[in-house]
């Protein structure tokens, strides 16, 4: 089956999820695992052994799992936030099919990934979607405003230039991979999706968008169209990567 939106995000939460479980076990049997050490060395084997020592050990243990714990909850809350964007935009993106266009999700590269590929018939585009939490400063859509400035992306208490060039780094890979799978030059734009934001841009250089209403990209001009014959091209050497996941009911007999 085809990859959908956030699909290794999905991955790595179901494995938060399962760290989660164990830290909160291990967090549960510790002390009493501790405790019965404490009784089976006092009553079983007779000892007078001081219950300070396992008192500690409960204690230090728990703070390890505590703190473990504590971690993989941030994660996860800050994975929920990259996956709800992508499957947002994702979702938003697949309405572009209706206009012919072919969209894939997720493409995996050995140490990163592209989030969605949008081809059709003016070019190919690799979207970047970012998820930013907003600040509560009790001034309304302000705080849901980021400003493109030609260079950096201002939010409303930090800037970042990151977001920007990690699209373009993408998008060149991807032009460079597809010149060697299809045997001809294509062209990639980036694109970068920010969720949710209220998107000022000052220069029109850089395509960004809040996420909603992705049919500007059908009305992207192009001097050199893709044929109807390249785009095949194109769509079968992206679908052979994206086309990787196996169904959840099937077993090998």
């Amino acid at each position: 089956m085809l990859r959908a939106p956030g699909e290794s995000i999905n991955k790595r939460i179901e494995q938060l999820n399962d760290d989660i479980g164990q830290y909160l076990t291990f967090s549960g049997i510790i002390p009493l695992l501790c405790y019965s050490s404490y009784l089976t060395t006092r009553y079983v084997a007779n000892t007078k052994g001081s219950p300070v020592i396992f008192i500690v050990l409960a204690l230090c243990f728990t703070a390890y799992f505590g703190v473990r714990l504590n971690r993989a909850t941030r994660q996860r809350h800050k994975e929920q936030l990259g996956l709800d964007c992508e499957r947002a935009v994702g979702q938003e993106l697949n309405q572009l099919m209706l206009d012919g266009f072919r969209v894939y999700h997720d493409f995996q590269v050995d140490s990163f990934n592209i989030d969605h590929i949008v081809v059709g018939g003016n070019g190919v585009f690799a979207i970047e979607t970012k998820g930013r939490a907003k600040p509560d400063r009790g001034n309304g859509q302000e705080d849901a405003r980021v400003t493109y400035d030609g260079q950096t992306l201002h939010f409303p208490t930090w800037k970042e230039p990151e977001p920007l060039e990690q699209a373009k780094r993408q998008a060149a890979w991807l032009s460079n991979w597809l010149n060697k799978a299809v045997g001809a030059q294509v062209a990639v734009k980036p694109v970068l999706a920010l969720p949710g934001w209220y998107v000022d841009r000052k220069r029109p250089d850089f395509l960004i968008f809040n996420g909603k209403n992705p049919q500007f990209l059908s009305k992207i001009s192009t001097e050199t169209p893709l044929t109807a014959e390249m785009i095949q091209r194109i769509a079968h050497q992206i679908e052979q990567k994206c086309r990787d996941v196996a169904p959840q009911a099937y077993r090998k007999s």
